[in-house]
This record gives C-alpha cells, structure tokens and sequence, in this order.
C-alpha cells in the first residue's frame, strides 16, 4: 500500500471517529437530566452551566451536531469510494458502499450512543465545550438552514413557533415519572403520589368534591339538644348549617366551637345560639383547579369550602384533606367510615359501588378507565349506554366489561368490572 493510500485510509478512520463523537454527543446533551445539570450548574460546575446553555436552544444545538456530523459522513464515504476504486477498480463502489454503512452503522452511531446513553451526564459533561465551539463556529450555516427549513415549511406544511415545545414540564415530569416506574425505579404508591401533584393543576374541585346528597349537613331550625347530638354523631368537625332548604347554607359549625359553647352554656343548651357561633360559608366555583384551590386554603387558613355550579347552586363541599389525598391516597382516623367501595373478586374481576370516583378505581387497581367523561363508575357507565342500564345489563368499552348489578331508582349502586382478556394491563 502506498503512502497516500495509507494516508487516505487513516483520514477515513478519524472522520469514522469524529462521526462517532457527534453521534455519541447529541444523544448524551438530549438525554442528560436537567436536574442533575442544574443542580452541579447551581453548585458552581462550569461545564454544566455550558450544558444547560446549550440545550435552551436545541434547535440550534441539534442544527450544528446534523451538519457536522453529515459533513463528516459523507467526506468519509467520498473518500473510501476513491480508495476503493484504486483497489479494486469498479467493483470498488460497491465495496466502499458496504464498508462504509457497516463502519458508519456500527462505530459512528450504535456504540457512542449507546455508551452516551448509559452514562448520559458523564458524556454530556465531557463534550459540552467541544460542541459549544462547534455550535458558534456553524452557527452562520445551522441559522441558514433553519430559514431555509422553516420557508418551506411555511409553502407546504405546518408553521413551526421558533420556541414551540413538544412537549410542556409537567408532561416531561409525567413521562420521567412513568418511565421509572416501568423500569421498576420508583414503585407503584410514589409514582402515584408524584402524579397525584401534576394532576393537581388538570383537575377541578368538582372531581373530589362530597356531592351535596352526602354532605352531613344541620338543620339551623333544629333545637340546640338535636343540634348537639347530630354534631356529636358525626366523623366530622366541620358540618355545613342550612336554613329553609338543605341547599341554602347559612353558616359552618365548628365541633371544636360548639364544645366551648356548650361548656359556656352549663345545663342549659336552649341558650345555644348556633348561627351566632357558626362562621361565615365560603362558596368557590365548581371548576376551580385543584391546585388554585390548594393555594387558597393556605392562603386564607381554611380547610373547608362549599361548591356552587354556574346558577350558584350548591353542588356540594371540598376540603384540604380531600385534595391531600388526591397526591397520598387515603387519609384515615379513628372517626372515618374505612370503606372504600372497591373489592376484589376470586374471578379477578372487581365489584364496585356506582359512586367510586374513576380516579380512585384507576389508581387502586392501576387500570386506565377514562376519567375526562364522568367523574364516577356509574356516571361513566351511563355515559358510554346513552341510558341508564337495568340489572343485569352489560356493557364492553375501552378493554373493560361492565355489568350492572344494583339499581336504586335512577342511580347505579353497584358494578361487576372485569378487564378484557385481549387487553393486556399496564
């Protein structure tokens, strides 16, 4: 082999090489976390502050990695296709062809991003001021090709935001946090907590609300003894107070105050004025989010709300706990009725009770029902029929067979639930 062919070959080799670092560099910079990055950038690394700098704008990050990493490619299959030639004469095409795709295949893209997105921040970390120096030594040509891209976008296909992200941070946390826990990294109760947080801003009081049909609501008419005893009878320590109509509350009645009273009172519960003592009722909007609700009750140091439709009717009320167990599942004392309306069936299937909200079903069972439709079992049953289904009646829809097995009127008590065979679970 002559020098030049020796030289030529050692040239295809370091392109191969330089092929590889942008390879391995685009996978290691798009897959680093980004709370690692900005924990170290935090804690004064210089490296992961050029990391994060890098990936605020990915288009032209990733502009310059594809230009490079083309240049290279196909600079190094233009020279082996002369090298080949020399050799081999006309069946060097075809040699130089196979050569390089098999080179290119195995050294240039499988092992560098395979060892890039084994250790991720490492590799990330180690190229970041390479890359930086390529990203403004190409910036001129990555800017031309992004006008270029985005012209003939604009003639024939979507218009594309300068800053438009696919997806947002809570979908990107969503993601993160379902990725880990198929990878068996995070177990089924901390993802659901996790996820219970993100939800917070997607869902609306509406969805956790006590209807008013099981609100434990007091007649402000009734007599200070029946008002004490019914108080005392209740798991709970805040009960609503309503006047002429259970619908038209009054006021809210504290145990706590209602024990002082008493007390004050001595033997004599006719002097208990009950609206005297009871605070004023704060009505929010049925679609309030979650977390504005959240942010509401720590800012004005409530715990308890009452929620009114569209007509200011009186939907039914919401409280701290009830959207502290939409993020840690189900708070329990010794007062609380343990009955959550769920049981599992030898058969494998489960029977539930019509007012089991879907979220609760989903995440006990870890199914995917839909929950945007209804915000209960039943609901969503009547949903899906059109009608409100007899006993007896069986429905199959989104892998899941439903039979009704209680009715009450107009309402749905109780379902058989049993998942499709051909629908493999989550």
């Amino acid at each position: 082999m002559t020098l030049g062919l020796a030289l030529l070959l050692g040239t295809i080799c370091v392109l191969v090489i330089v092929s590889a670092f942008f390879s391995g560099s685009e996978t290691a910079l798009t897959a680093a976390s980004r709370a690692r990055m900005h924990t170290l950038e935090r804690d004064g690394s210089k490296r992961a502050g050029l990391v994060n700098r890098l990936r605020a704008k990915p288009e032209k990050l990733i502009g310059a990695i594809l230009l490079g990493n083309n240049l290279v490619n196909i600079l190094a299959s233009a020279l082996a296709t002369s090298l080949f030639l020399a050799v081999f004469g006309e069946a060097g095409i075809v040699y130089a062809t196979l050569t390089m795709t098999a080179l290119v295949l195995v050294f240039g893209e499988v092992m560098p991003k395979t060892y890039a997105i084994s250790n991720p921040d490492r590799a990330a970390l180690a190229v970041a001021p390479a890359i930086a120096l390529i990203v403004a030594l190409l910036g001129p040509v990555t800017y031309a090709v992004q006008m270029i891209v985005r012209f003939f976008f604009a003639l024939f296909g979507p218009k594309v935001e300068e800053d438009a992200a696919v997806l947002s941070a809570h979908d990107e946390l969503r993601s993160a946090i379902d990725l880990h826990h198929k990878d068996r990294a995070i177990i089924k109760h901390d993802r659901d907590m996790l996820g219970g947080v993100l939800d917070l801003t997607e869902m609306e009081v509406e969805d956790v609300m006590i209807h008013r049909t099981k609100m434990h609501a007091i007649n402000a008419d009734d007599p200070p003894e029946k008002i004490v005893d019914q108080a005392l009878g209740s798991p709970y320590t805040r009960l609503p107070l309503w006047q002429g109509e259970p619908e038209n509350i009054v006021g809210i009645l504290h145990a706590k105050t209602l024990l002082q009273a008493v007390r004050d009172a001595g033997a004599d519960l006719s002097k208990l004025d009950v609206l005297a003592i009871a605070t004023e009722p704060w009505f929010v909007p049925d679609t309030t989010s979650l977390k504005a609700q959240l942010s509401a009750f720590l800012r004005r140091k409530r715990h308890f709300s009452l929620v009114v439709d569209e007509y200011g009717e009186v939907q039914g009320l919401v409280t701290l706990e009830d959207i502290l167990e939409e993020i840690v599942g189900q708070i329990t004392d010794e007062h609380d009725e343990l009955e959550s309306g769920i049981r599992s069936l030898p058969d494998g299937s489960v029977q539930v009770e019509g007012s089991v909200p879907t979220r609760d079903l989903n995440r006990a069972k870890d199914w995917d029902l839909p929950e945007e439709e209804a915000t209960t079992v039943a609901g969503l049953v009547i949903h899906k029929a059109q009608t409100i289904p007899q006993p007896g009646q069986a429905f199959s829809f989104d892998g899941f067979r439903f039979e009704v097995l209680r009715r009450h009127r107009n309402k749905i008590t109780s379902l058989r639930i049993a998942r499709e065979k051909d629908k493999p679970a989550r």
